[in-house]
């Protein structure tokens, strides 16, 4: 009985100290910055403004792009240890990869085809996938669509060693 007093005592004092916290003050929840002071994160050190070697030279007008004088905190740090910052922008595949390229491009590239697999994908979906109207159970039309096409580990083991070509070993079968 004392214990449960003691309980009920804590847990008392618990909710009356809860109940002195304030909800007015909000401001480290909130996502937007309601007020009419500046934000911290919209304010950003640029670099002091300089006049062009040449007008020409300027690029063309980009509303929403990059500026001149923003900063590039990456590209300055890459300068600041010696590297080269041109080498941060994409140019392409690298000359380490051309010849893996070369060699997956060899029968030909098809344009598009992400797009193509991606309606493809869809259709098989729909065609194949379960109607899970109410939600019921585990809603995977992924596994219900391609589940036919999966391979067997077992049987084209067999297979393939039956052709003899070396094989590692599968997994062990389930039970």
């Amino acid at each position: 009985m004392i214990l449960s007093r003691s309980v009920l005592m804590v847990m008392a004092i618990g909710l009356t100290l809860s109940a002195c916290g304030s909800g007015d003050d909000l401001r480290l929840r909130r996502f937007k910055n309601t007020g009419n002071g500046p934000d911290e994160f919209t304010v950003l050190p640029t670099k002091p403004l300089q006049a062009p070697e040449s007008y020409n030279s300027l690029p063309p007008p980009n509303p929403g792009g990059a500026n001149l004088v923003d900063p590039n905190p990456e590209a300055e740090g890459v300068a600041a240890l010696g590297g080269n910052p041109a080498a941060l922008t994409p140019h392409g595949v690298g000359a380490a990869d051309g010849a893996l390229l070369n060699r997956a491009r060899r029968y030909g590239v098809t344009g598009g085809i992400r797009q193509t697999l991606a309606r493809e994908d869809l259709e098989v979906r729909k065609r194949h996938g379960r109607v899970n109207i109410f939600n019921i159970g585990p809603n995977d039309d992924y596994t219900d669509a391609y589940k036919r096409q999966w391979l067997d580990a077992q049987r084209e083991l067999r297979r393939l060693r039956a052709m003899g070509v070396g094989v590692p070993s599968a997994p062990p079968p389930k039970r």
